[in-house]
């Protein structure tokens, strides 16, 4: 059937050339699927972060949360982010490099972290 959209069968609906949905299947088989950005959580309690969640990629969102009854906060060694939290409190951040991302609490020095994200 040689007919184009919006011709066609009227019980059946338009008739696309199939050349044409030949064509846009493939550029839909061949188009980079990018994920969605991922909200993951980092949380604080007892004077230590949770565990760091793994297969970061930029673009993906930490929700720090604070469960301790101290303030703390969510510092990058290289400047990317500080998050200051009173307890209770939660705070998000987008991860905008790769590389892998040190990170400390101002206020508690040996708690520190490790992000590690992909492009």
């Amino acid at each position: 059937m040689p007919s184009t959209w919006p011709m066609g069968d009227p019980e059946r609906g338009p008739a696309y050339p199939r050349r044409a949905v030949l064509a846009l299947a493939g550029a839909a088989i061949a188009a980079p699927v990018s994920a969605a950005p991922r909200v993951v959580t980092v949380t604080m309690r007892d004077m230590a972060f949770g565990a760091v969640p793994t297969g970061l990629r930029v673009g993906d969102i930490v929700e720090w949360v604070n469960l301790d009854l101290f303030r703390h906060t969510a510092t990058a060694r290289n400047k990317a982010f500080d998050v200051d939290l009173v307890p209770r409190a939660r705070a998000r951040t987008v991860l905008r490099q790769p590389g892998v991302v040190a990170f400390y609490c101002r206020f508690h020095p040996g708690m520190t972290g490790v992000l590690e994200v992909a492009k």
